[in-house]
């Protein structure tokens, strides 16, 4: 029998730090071209991940009061995903594995999909892309480099899970929970970011998404993000004890 996955994530913000190792490594895992200066000030950079900031208790009479937050924002494959209908030549879809999946030589380049994602995590390619030397030896032999006029977007380095999949058929087993990780996951120093399969009940993303502090971003939306974020803890939250 097929062993049953729905590939998730769960990001602790906790954890977090905001030190963007994880966007570094996906750029570089999934040939992300460079966002140099002049393409950031068009608004036409490209982070399959990003991570945004967050300010609170801001005072300005006491500013060791102020506090940062950071949330990590990606593709979060959803079950019931807004890019997928609207696509008219069907280069977005939804696998059985769980996966939001993009066809990039089907993509005619429309972006109704990143139109109608309320994540903001689709992303059009306006250029043809160039790495300058030494840059160009560093590109991923496993990833397709995107061509102008088509969309891109996260894809939870999915030559990893193939890799692991083909690993896991030769030798004559089912792929084993943590073998192998996404990129992004594998770059945080903290390990606040844990991928694997949501539809094992015992595997470590599994657990983590049952915790207490469990979110998921837009969920009113009724989209069921493959994507979970637990919430940072305060240790000095006061709002419980004025509140009664």
């Amino acid at each position: 029998m097929a062993e049953r996955k729905r590939w998730g994530m769960v990001i602790d913000l906790d954890r977090c730090t905001g030190c963007q190792a994880c966007v570094v490594a996906c750029q570089a895992e999934n040939n992300i071209p460079l966002n140099t200066p002049d393409i950031v000030l068009q608004a036409r950079s490209i982070q399959w991940i990003r991570v945004e900031r967050y300010w609170s208790g801001i005072d300005e009479n006491d500013p060791a009061k102020v506090k940062v937050g950071y949330l990590p924002v990606l593709c979060v494959h959803c079950t019931n995903a807004p890019c997928e209908p609207v696509c008219p030549v069907y280069a977005a879809y939804h696998n059985p594995e769980g996966l939001n999946v993009q066809v990039y030589n089907r993509c005619v380049g429309t972006r109704y999909c990143a139109n109608n994602c309320p994540y903001h995590a689709r992303y059009f390619n306006y250029w043809e892309r160039e790495w300058p030397e030494p840059l160009n030896f560093q590109l991923n032999p496993d990833v397709t480099i995107r061509s102008k006029g088509i969309m891109e977007k996260c894809t939870f380095c999915v030559q990893r899970i193939r890799r692991a999949e083909r690993r896991a058929k030769f030798e004559g087993r089912t792929v084993r929970d943590q073998e192998f990780t996404t990129a992004c996951a594998q770059a945080c120093p903290t390990g606040a970011i844990v991928f694997g399969n949501l539809a094992d009940p015992s595997s470590l993303v599994s657990q983590l998404a049952k915790d207490a502090r469990h979110y998921r971003l837009l969920e009113h939306l009724g989209t069921e993000p493959g994507v979970y974020h637990l919430k940072k803890v305060d240790p000095n939250y006061q709002g419980a004890e004025k509140s009664r």
